[in-house]
């Protein structure tokens, strides 16, 4: 409060004053201290780590790593020499087969031996069927893992000219890039599923190229399966030759692109 002495001048009273210095921070020193802004706490710190991109990355590798143990440990390839479990039949047996053909290819099992034993187990047509509904879930599955685990952590390292050429023809020409990929077999679909999980391709192109290029090949060994009784039939002997011919053109317009890959 301001009180008025005798020459009119207005002062203000020791309480006031006292009040006035008490609501004003200060340091030992005597200066003004300045609040301390708030840290952040452990939680905060921990979640920025776990979702890093090379956090996602070893996360990807851990699942790709049990997911092969697990393969090694359950051995599909005895499907072809045991046959299916008796107590699954029909409809269910063909759902169960798809979802593990989808989870075998993501875990690095070749996708011959399991179209051979999707013809072997349920003839040409439903073989066919689960066979091609398996590999769009495994890339499926394979490229949404890459996408949302590895891409962040491994664009960064696409420095080298064959790296950059490849990501650059996946990204701008995806949906090409991979059906010539799914038509004439040479890299294997596990790497196809995550070299485009890391360009820029969308998901629809990835999946339609896969589903639609996987289909002569996928046919072939089906029927091959289907008629591997009798190694000298007509159905073995041309499915064998569909199978031999895509992967010989392959080769040929690889090693006449090399150049080309070379020059970007």
């Amino acid at each position: 409060m301001l009180d008025a002495n005798r020459s009119g001048t207005a002062t203000a009273s020791p309480r006031a004053g006292a009040l006035a210095a008490a609501s004003v921070p200060s340091s030992a020193s005597g200066a003004l201290a300045v609040p301390a802004p708030p840290r952040a706490g452990f939680a905060a710190w921990c979640t920025r780590t776990l979702l890093s991109p090379y956090a996602r990355l070893s996360l990807l590798f851990a699942l790709l790593a049990g997911a092969a143990a697990g393969v090694l440990l359950f051995e599909p390839q005895r499907l072809l020499t045991h046959g299916w479990p008796p107590q699954l039949g029909g409809a269910a047996a063909a759902a169960v087969f798809t979802v593990a053909y989808g989870l075998c290819t993501v875990a690095f099992v070749p996708r011959p031996l399991l179209n051979l034993a999707a013809g072997a187990l349920f003839g040409s047509q439903l073989g066919l069927a689960t066979a091609l509904a398996g590999t769009v879930l495994g890339a499926g599955v394979a490229f949404g893992l890459g996408r949302m685990l590895g891409q962040d952590a491994l664009r960064p390292l696409l420095r080298g000219r064959w790296l950059k050429a490849a990501d650059g023809q996946l990204s701008r020409h995806g949906f090409r890039s991979m059906l010539a990929l799914r038509l004439f077999p040479g890299v294997p679909f596990w790497a196809a599923n995550y070299c485009a999980a890391v360009s820029r391709m969308g998901w629809l192109p990835f999946l339609l190229a896969t589903g639609l290029g996987s289909i002569p090949n996928t046919a072939a060994y089906a029927v091959a399966g289907a008629r591997a009784s009798a190694p000298t039939s007509p159905a073995f002997l041309i499915a064998m030759a569909c199978i031999a011919v895509p992967a010989l053109v392959g080769t040929v317009v690889a090693w006449r692109k090399r150049d080309r890959l070379r020059a970007r």
